[in-house]
């Protein structure tokens, strides 16, 4: 039997749950098609409707603009990512063990998870370090932020700060190296593939250079503050 998985999303991010309905998937499965092969700013509703077989009408039942949606993926990538954390550590008892695991986790290519059929997570790994950062950089992240949007970004943030606690409860700023941690592991995989003479992987191509990397960051901050 095939599971499947399910994510509960702030109802503010969208019109219409798309996960109630056939159509409101297809709209999830073909945005993110579309934004990794164009890119977010080529991404309009009318290319959307198009893929899908619909109107722009019927889009726009589901979200107020493409902004918001690239919201609810987002926001949708990150709960899954918390999700994968937990899982992936929930057994894991060494708390150096487990920082490894998911700095791991968030450097390295993912693959697509069966668990849900609408969503190719691989590709919206790919969205996340390309376009993830549109989602809140804007003048409205303010407000946004005030309806709770960002909360899957930040309960991962704190999930992982509180493993750094972990490792070194005297460590003063486990908010701040989660969210480094992160956003460096997507900058730097952006980098290597983009822009390789601001790294030092642009000519091996490997994620596992950033992982070694990243560990050595992380670690070296956490003993140096012992």
């Amino acid at each position: 039997m095939e599971l499947q998985l399910q994510i509960k999303m702030n109802e503010k991010l969208f019109i219409r749950n798309p996960e109630q309905s056939e159509l409101g998937k297809k709209i999830i499965l073909h945005s993110i098609q579309l934004i990794y092969k164009s890119g977010f700013e080529a991404f309009t509703f009318k290319k959307l409707a198009d893929a899908v077989g619909t109107t722009e009408a019927g889009i726009y039942r589901y979200f107020e603009n493409k902004h918001r949606l690239l919201m609810y993926i987002t926001a949708w990538y990150w709960s899954w990512l918390e999700y994968r954390v937990t899982f992936h550590t929930h057994n894991i008892k060494d708390p150096v063990v487990k920082l490894k695991k998911i700095i791991k986790l968030l450097a390295t290519a993912v693959e697509d998870d069966v668990a849900t059929s609408h969503v190719d997570e691989s590709i919206l790994h790919q969205i996340i370090i390309t376009e993830g950062s549109k989602a809140y950089l804007t003048k409205k992240v303010s407000e946004d932020n005030k309806d709770h949007l960002f909360k899957p970004y930040k309960d991962l943030c704190a999930k992982i700060g509180d493993i750094i606690l972990e490792c070194n409860p005297s460590y003063k700023y486990p908010k701040s190296l989660s969210s480094t941690i992160i956003e460096m592991a997507h900058f730097q995989n952006f980098f290597m593939n983009h822009l390789p003479s601001l790294t030092d992987f642009g000519k091996s191509k490997d994620e596992a250079e950033i992982v070694l990397f990243l560990e050595s960051l992380v670690f070296s901050s956490l003993h140096s503050a012992r």
